[in-house]
């Protein structure tokens, strides 16, 4: 079987890193987390309340596009992917790339991030990055999953909806 890519994608707070690593963990793959990817300087800008512009991100998505890329084998990773040409930039490799994005309403968006600790993203870039996300199509080999329920159900659906499309890994 090809390799496979699974992007767990949507805004800040909507479960990227939660579920990815559940997910992960269920399909016996690797999980690689989006913010690795981030230079010093994208951090330091995000951290000051100062959202991301196309060049700023350019550098990112290539770099994790590159780990993909040299990563053996299937992997999960998180990834805000916000912008159709993003998604395009990540699906230029030799692997099967999926999307999957992780859909809620900003006050339950809002909410998460105001809960986490630890994290560089400013709370107040939420509606900066609501503003810029392009929903995906089924045409670019995505679907959306809500996520009010809890992580496990979530995992649930998305193995259910790969299996079902003749995407599992």
């Amino acid at each position: 079987m090809k390799e496979s890519i699974i992007v767990l994608m949507g805004v800040s707070g909507c479960g990227k890193t939660a579920v990815g690593k559940a997910l992960a963990e269920k399909l016996g793959i690797a999980f690689l987390e989006g913010d690795d990817f981030h230079s010093q300087e994208n951090i330091a800008k995000m951290s000051s309340g100062v959202p991301l512009d196309d060049n700023d991100r350019k550098s990112w998505f290539r770099a994790i596009r590159d780990a993909l890329q040299k990563h053996p084998g299937s992997a999960v990773v998180s990834c805000s992917a916000l912008k159709q040409k993003y998604r395009v930039d990540l699906t230029d490799c030799s692997k099967t790339v999926r999307f999957v994005h992780l859909d809620g309403e900003p006050e339950l968006l809002e909410k998460r991030i105001q809960a986490r600790t630890g994290h560089f993203f400013d709370p107040k870039l939420l509606d900066s990055q609501l503003k810029s996300l392009e929903k995906p199509s089924p045409e670019e080999n995505a679907f959306a999953v809500n996520i009010e329920p809890s992580v496990q159900k979530i995992v649930a659906f998305i193995r259910a909806r790969l299996e079902a499309s003749d995407q599992s890994l």
